[in-house]
């Protein structure tokens, strides 16, 4: 989180968010007024946060992350437009930080040149829509950060888009995973595309795909930006 994101939740009067990004700042909240409810109720969730400002309350919607990177923000911001505008709450998007960047850090430096993000979930993308994604960012040779890679439900999407990537680049390509980036107990590992179907992931997981140049060394993935040394 930013010092900026802790003075918003300061400032509020109601926290609304997913039920376990809640139980994460719990230590921020206090004893302040919260909203919160389970996974797949963003729409209802993030209405009751604009009916709660509506009513002229300072409400914070808190997404994990940064909230413009597959959290609230969006989906707040197209909820108020259906607000009458005499009554329309102003609302302030507070960036946080990304996964990806948290993890790159941990890792080292793979995200020092071109990268694409890609989500793996298929609640809101279809699955072969996120393929297609994946095969043109391959392609087109960009480090690639996914989220969300594998769960119960979709336990073989990782390795379908490893076996995408490795069209284009060989085995030895490293990858980076890490779990539970920027929250207690963070850990990662450093393997390459041709190992990573052994690898334990799962939904907490950021896996980090380097590109054709990536290198290992000293146990930290870098990805050279193209200075003369």
């Amino acid at each position: 989180m930013t010092p900026r994101a802790v003075d918003a939740l300061e400032q509020s009067d109601i926290i609304v968010g997913y039920n376990t990004y809640i139980a994460l700042i719990k230590d921020l909240i206090g004893d302040k007024e919260v909203v919160g409810n389970g996974m797949r109720q963003e729409v209802d969730r993030c209405q009751k946060a604009v009916d709660l400002a509506v009513e002229g309350n300072k409400v914070a919607v808190v997404s994990s992350g940064d909230p413009g990177v597959y959290g609230m923000a969006g989906l707040v911001l197209e909820l108020i437009q259906k607000v009458d505008a005499q009554k329309r709450p102003e609302c302030i998007v507070i960036p946080g930080l990304t996964a990806a960047n948290t993890s790159a850090a941990a890792l080292g430096a793979p995200l020092m040149h071109d990268y694409a993000v890609i989500s793996l979930s298929d609640l809101m993308t279809p699955w072969n829509q996120i393929k297609k994604r994946a095969d043109f960012a391959a392609q087109g040779d960009f480090v690639i950060a996914i989220y969300n890679p594998k769960s119960r439900g979709r336990a073989t999407y990782l390795n379908e888009i490893r076996d995408i990537v490795m069209k284009y680049r060989k085995p030895e390509t490293p990858v980076g995973i890490v779990r539970k980036a920027g929250r207690p107990g963070m850990n990662w590992t450093i393997t390459d595309l041709e190992k990573l179907p052994d690898e334990d992931v799962d939904m907490q997981s950021t896996v980090i795909i380097g590109n054709s140049n990536t290198y290992v060394a000293d146990g930290k993935m870098i990805t050279p930006r193209g200075y003369k040394l």
